[in-house]
């Protein structure tokens, strides 16, 4: 974990809550988890886990992973998609939404002069997670970045429910399942 204080005040999440909370310049904070271009950090003065968003990097002295960046595929819009979604990740879990087991489909729509429109069905490892909100959000904006997104929907769904047995065989070897 590094140690690190605020160089400047920032929004954060708290996990799982999922409310917004402004963090202090100043403050210390312990990375525990730096995924996807999000940090996870526990914040012992406001007492607990908290996500910062890759554009506040700055404020914990990083700087962002570039979640703009992607493999081109070949030019393969589905490929981009998955490429893309495997860039999101639960803040209290270090695999990606994808090999968690947790993106149950995504459609792509065409919508006229090479644009497309990506519709998303995933899931959450509890109903009560407060943090689903969150990675849906994060999923929806990093969708908007690949070339030819033109609207992208990330939509939470409880059928089939989510179970271990879900995870990929990477999501299991990274953490320790096999």
């Amino acid at each position: 974990m590094d140690r690190v204080e605020l160089l400047r005040d920032c929004e954060a999440v708290r996990i799982p809550a999922g409310d917004k909370t402004p963090l202090e310049k100043g403050v210390e904070v312990y990375i525990t988890q730096a995924l996807g271009g999000t940090f996870t950090v526990q914040v012992p003065a406001y007492g607990g886990l908290f996500r910062i968003a890759g554009k506040d990097a700055d404020a914990l002295g990083k700087t962002p992973a570039d979640a703009g960046a992607i493999d081109s595929a070949g030019g393969d819009l589905e490929a981009m998609v998955w490429e893309r979604l495997k860039t999101c990740y639960d803040p209290e879990i270090p695999v990606n939404i994808v090999d968690l087991g947790l993106v149950y489909g995504m459609e792509l729509t065409p919508q006229g002069d090479g644009a497309a429109r990506v519709d998303v069905k995933m899931t959450l490892t509890a109903q009560g997670c407060g943090m689903g909100a969150s990675i849906a959000f994060d999923a929806r904006e990093k969708l908007l970045g690949i070339p030819g997104i033109v609207e992208a929907n990330v939509d939470l769904v409880w059928d089939p429910p989510w179970n271990p047995q879900m995870i990929s065989p990477e999501g299991r070897e990274r953490l320790g399942l096999d």
